[in-house]
């Protein structure tokens, strides 16, 4: 399960970002994103995943939503494009013979996809608006060929920082502000405010406690931090309640991760062993969905 990827140098490129630079912009208020309407679809709808290990790692965020849809009787149809600890038009370029076969694919409804989550890697949509809004761009042009209405959502990247660090504001305000202004060039496009929802956790709304014995129950890694099961099914809830405006019934269990260890694995966990606080975090991705 574990793969190997350094990217110590990407996270010191960043780092390296004045945070001059990021104070300078004004943040984006919620009211400025616009949801993205989906077309009506002619049985299941299509929902397609393209992004990097922030999608799946630790936790696949896509298999989480699959089986939320599953417990609540949404019929859905899965699909992912992802390529570990790239920029969007890598995990096209690598994935070109198979992403070219899907976005070919027709529906008798109009639209082969219902649903796409853009995400791009963080280096690109923190200080490269340009290559953001260029990368999100040569996507929307495949997939509208043939889903015209496909409702995007651009996934709004997390600080690459603790939350300790007194940066993190900063670097969070200006990922906000860069997935608004990269969505705002995309036909049918909104934002799937990860970003927001997993500050809302560090800031403890609901009661969540995000630190237990000094270990963070979000996000883990040395270079990089991913999503781990705290942190998965809060992305995968909110997910769930922005495409269907509702809160999902929860499972008694969900394949989460057994650990961050190389030999540890995605499998059947009991959530309310799994989860520290699962009720805390359904509240918090409802409130930003």
């Amino acid at each position: 399960m574990k793969k190997q990827i350094t990217y110590l140098s990407i996270i010191i490129s960043i780092l390296l970002v004045s945070c001059n630079n990021h104070t300078s912009m004004n943040s984006i208020t919620s009211g400025e994103i616009i949801k993205p309407k989906a077309p009506k679809a002619v049985g299941p709808p299509r929902i397609l995943f393209i992004g990097n290990s922030h999608t799946e790692y630790y936790v696949s965020i896509p298999t989480l939503f699959q089986e939320l849809c599953n417990a609540n009787n949404k019929n859905v149809n899965v699909q992912q494009l992802i390529t570990m600890g790239v920029s969007l038009d890598k995990v096209y370029y690598t994935n070109k013979t198979e992403a070219n076969q899907n976005f070919s694919n027709i529906d008798k409804d109009g639209n082969y996809y219902d649903y796409v989550i853009l995400q791009e890697s963080t280096p690109i949509a923190l200080t490269n608006l340009s290559m953001y809004r260029d990368n999100l761009k040569l996507f929307a042009e495949k997939i509208h060929k043939n889903s015209p209405d496909a409702a995007i959502y651009v996934y709004q990247n997390i600080p690459p920082l603790s939350y300790k660090n007194s940066e993190y504001d900063s670097y969070y305000k200006e990922l906000r502000k860069n997935a608004i202004l990269a969505a705002a060039f995309i036909k049918n496009a909104g934002l799937l405010k990860v970003g927001d929802a997993v500050k809302d956790a560090y800031q403890g709304k609901n009661g969540y406690i995000y630190l237990t014995n000094n270990k963070d129950n979000l996000r883990d890694g040395k270079n990089t931090l991913y999503l781990i099961n705290d942190g998965g099914f809060l992305q995968a809830v909110l997910l769930y309640a922005t495409i269907f405006d509702e809160k999902p019934i929860i499972p008694k269990k969900l394949i989460l991760s057994t650990g961050t260890g190389d030999n540890d694995n995605m499998r059947k966990q009991e959530v309310t062993k799994a989860i520290s606080n699962p009720k805390a975090l359904e509240e918090i991705a409802f409130s930003n969905r």
